[in-house]
């Protein structure tokens, strides 16, 4: 086997265990936010579902990339649907967190406990942390964008991970209301800015970068 195919294959991995552990994340999220009554815990939940989508889509170049043997050139017309679902669904999560914020501010709800949002956010950060290192690693020595740009895209999961820790560890510090609507309008914006790259993406005709500059360093 190549070293070329090896690199591809490890990139493969890469992809399966994001969009394994975003659904193992998503579940325990959702059901400790809900059951917590923890605004922010509850929309990282829902947004660790919207990046299965896009991991998908990943998936599917990779495993493009594995067929034809190099970086592809475009994105097919699955991975820009993927693209536009997720967008789609980025929107309605922003949409849902303003909604909820401001329903949490007017009945003054605050969460019962914030302690598993620390504990998710800290495991998040840490694996966010070696899928980023390890995807821009991969990418670089296959000479691939695609990749390079996923992993700068798995920064924001990164940061969406500190920003959890954070809303939740002052929370649970404080216990003050408003720390944890803050922290879930964080994660809106977050979500807003997901959604419009996502968007614009599917509209590229390249899979040039598309997750800030830094996406085209190599």
């Amino acid at each position: 086997m190549s070293d070329q195919k090896k690199l591809i294959n490890i990139a493969l991995v890469l992809s399966l265990v994001t969009i394994i552990y975003n659904l193992a994340e998503g579940l325990i999220s959702i059901y400790f936010g809900l059951d917590d009554e923890t605004l922010a815990l509850l929309g990282f939940g829902v947004d660790s579902f919207v990046e299965v989508i896009s991991g998908i889509g990943i998936l599917h170049m990779v495993i493009r990339m594995k067929r034809i043997g190099n970086d592809p050139a475009s994105r097919d017309k699955f991975e820009r649907t993927a693209l536009r679902i997720t967008g789609f669904a980025f929107y309605l999560l922003t949409a849902g967190l303003v909604f909820g914020a401001s329903m949490n501010v007017i009945q003054g709800s605050k969460p019962e406990t914030t302690i598993v949002g620390v504990i998710i956010s800290s495991i998040s950060i840490a694996t966010m942390w070696f899928l980023m290192y390890y995807k821009k690693k991969i990418g670089r020595k296959l000479n691939s964008d695609a990749i390079i740009a996923d992993a700068n895209c798995t920064k924001t999961c990164f940061y969406l991970s500190i920003i959890l820790l954070a809303s939740s560890g002052l929370y649970e510090i404080f216990r003050i209301g408003y720390i944890d609507v803050i922290g879930s309008l964080a994660i809106a914006w977050f979500a807003f800015s997901e959604g419009r790259e996502a968007f614009d993406k599917a509209s590229s005709e390249t899979l040039s970068c598309g997750c800030g500059e830094e996406a085209c360093e190599k």
